[in-house]
């Protein structure tokens, strides 16, 4: 089993030129992906990076300022890598399902949300949370209203495929449940598909 240190030590790469702002705030999420919020810290990152803490320092004046930089990293990240890419479908049931696809075939942005929601008792966390939760069921519920459904129905519709969706997270990533193969997972998607985008 890999420790830790281990894998730090594995994953430390000699740098030549001067690392930027942003590959800090990935390298704290490529971290918080593996091991939590928590774990987020200047002398394992440094070390990760291959470089001293004076290039920490040149870009972040804390620790605390780099967890808010990654986190409106992942937060404009996941905005235009999944958002984004959708705008040019002109259909709103098949936005839906090329969502659903996307969403459901997708690995670590699951992981790091995960591990944020778990991290909502840190006060950098909780707003970004809430403002991509909120993202996320505006989008939801004007998807499921273009695809016909009445204000109500497209309002519950959108919490039922986001509760759906957090609490397979839940079962997958916290408890390890269900442990499907690849074509019981596409079958699941299909089946999630054809339940939740009306006709």
């Amino acid at each position: 089993m890999t420790t830790p240190a281990a894998r730090d030590d594995q994953t430390t790469t000699p740098r030549t030129a001067r690392l930027s702002a942003e590959d800090w705030a990935q390298a704290a999420l490529d971290l918080i992906a593996e091991q939590g919020v928590s774990a987020v810290a200047v002398e394992p990152l440094a070390r990760r990076l291959g470089v001293t803490k004076g290039s920490f320092y040149w870009h972040f004046p804390s620790r605390d300022a780099l967890l808010q930089a990654a986190l409106e990293r992942w937060e404009v990240v996941e905005q235009e890598s999944v958002f984004g890419n959708l705008e040019k479908v002109p259909d709103p049931r098949e936005r839906l399902r090329a969502l659903f696809q996307l969403v459901g075939h997708e690995v670590k942005p699951h992981i790091i949300y995960s591990e944020l929601l778990k991290a909502l008792d840190h006060p950098a966390v909780q707003p970004v949370i809430d403002r991509v939760s909120q993202r996320r069921m505006d989008y939801l519920i004007a998807s499921f209203r273009q695809a016909g459904l009445g204000r109500t129905d497209a309002y519950h519709r959108a919490r039922l495929t986001y509760a759906a969706y957090v609490g397979f997270l839940q079962l997958s990533l916290q408890l390890q449940q269900p442990r499907m193969s690849h074509e019981e997972f596409e079958a699941y998607l299909e089946h999630v598909i054809s339940t939740l985008i009306p006709v």
